[in-house]
């Protein structure tokens, strides 16, 4: 017994065991709905009123970091799907571009235009999904089968391109492995033009709903100065008012070319981030129709012309036999990038996501790091739940979107 007390001391030394009759400590998750993932919060109550909070972490035990510098580097593409698996190709397009900077190859127009439609609608994807979980713990179970609704059908878009629904593997190092399917930009505009007239009735469904208002606003505030102090990215940031998103401030691919406006709200609350969710959706939607003439007037070509590094065309592997010796050795011994250094970040769904890279010159990374947004919007929380009702910490836990597999990397 003794053994398991100064085994569990380290979770708790930060919290005061002290305690008079009227506080407590209770444990919300790892197994908790509401914590979406898996997460253990500390919590000191004092009755209904949080008085302290810890989030502990690292309950997946995944070593992402340390399995990427132990595979080459086109085979550890898969598995930066598992990261955030709401929105895979998120994650996939963040590692591919920062190995093509180690590389320093430039990416086909046509690949770079498949990238960005599947990037824009993996952000819808990602955005339904929270508005879809976050409406139901907060009780508005409406929208979450209408939200999942819309949701499934982004999901065949994207399974019609790879086959695949929740973990895509969609991008390669050097391009994208397939042209879109001859229907595919048609059946793109008709979700479109569905999704447009459905994100009015989220809307009127919610946002003067009393009781919805009532649950988010004025509750999880995050004001400018703790969103810089906990590195908050995305929407978080931009609902406290600082206008910052890296498709505008530090860009990439074509997203110079692209229209698009950054949502900002100045309160900081729940209620705000929601605001600021529903009008990036749009956004993306108004991405993804100047994609569709880009891609028409796009060259097919998928793949960068690398050949020290990316493997030929399938017609060159199958009918000469350079191509196919040159496919063999990068496939099974991996390619061998420049001694180098890179650092990447692009905005995900949820933030800020990158990956630094330092290369020795061998198929293995040397060092491998990522910058996760999830990470740093769960340490927030030690700051933002005192103060707030037991009952508001599932609100603000939903409402800030954390996903546990970019976390325990």
């Amino acid at each position: 017994m003794q053994q398991t007390v100064n085994r569990l001391k380290p979770f708790f030394e930060n919290i005061n065991f002290e305690t008079n009759d009227n506080t407590m400590i209770v444990n919300f998750g790892p197994q908790h709905p509401s914590a979406h993932g898996q997460m253990r919060l500390m919590l000191e109550l004092k009755g209904e009123e949080v008085i302290k909070a810890r989030p502990g972490i690292g309950y997946l035990h995944r070593g992402m970091e340390k399995m990427g510098e132990n595979m080459i580097y086109n085979e550890f593409l898969p598995t930066t799907d598992r990261m955030d698996y709401i929105a895979s190709t998120s994650n996939n397009y963040g590692f591919a571009i920062a190995v093509e900077k180690l590389l320093g190859i430039e990416v086909p127009r046509r690949a770079e235009v498949i990238r960005t439609m599947l990037l824009e609608l993996n952000r819808i994807m990602s955005h339904l999904f929270w508005l879809a979980t976050h409406a139901l713990d907060v009780g508005a179970m409406s929208v979450f089968l209408y939200a999942f609704r819309e949701r499934e059908f982004a999901m065949d878009l994207i399974e019609d391109y790879c086959g695949a629904r929740l973990t895509h593997s969609a991008v390669r190092i050097g391009g994208v492995p397939l042209d879109l399917p001859v229907s595919w930009c048609s059946d793109l505009e008709k979700f479109l033009k569905i999704f447009e007239e459905e994100i009015p009735k989220y809307e009127a469904l919610l946002t003067q709903n009393r009781i919805w208002k009532m649950r988010l606003e004025n509750v999880g505030i995050i004001n400018e100065q703790m969103a810089k102090t906990w590195a908050c990215s995305g929407i978080i940031l931009r609902a406290s008012g600082v206008k910052w998103d890296l498709r505008r401030e530090m860009p990439y691919g074509l997203y110079p070319e692209l229209k698009f406006d950054v949502p900002v709200a100045t309160k900081g609350d729940c209620y705000a981030r929601y605001r600021c969710y529903m009008e990036e959706m749009k956004e993306s939607s108004k991405i993804l129709k100047q994609l569709v003439p880009m891609y028409k007037s796009s060259k097919l070509e998928l793949m960068a012309n690398a050949p020290e590094y990316i493997s030929a065309s399938k017609e060159d592997i199958m009918t000469q036999n350079y191509s196919l010796m040159q496919h063999f050795v990068l496939v099974t011994q991996g390619m061998r990038p420049p001694k180098g250094e890179v650092y990447v970040a692009t905005e995900s769904p949820k933030g800020e996501l990158a990956f630094m890279i330092v290369s020795d010159g061998s198929p293995y990374a040397y060092k491998m790091k990522l910058r996760a947004p999830s990470f740093w919007h769960t340490g927030l929380l030690e700051d933002l739940l005192p103060g707030h009702q037991l009952a508001d910490v599932v609100a603000i836990i939903g409402n800030l979107n954390v996903v546990f597999g970019e976390i325990d990397r």
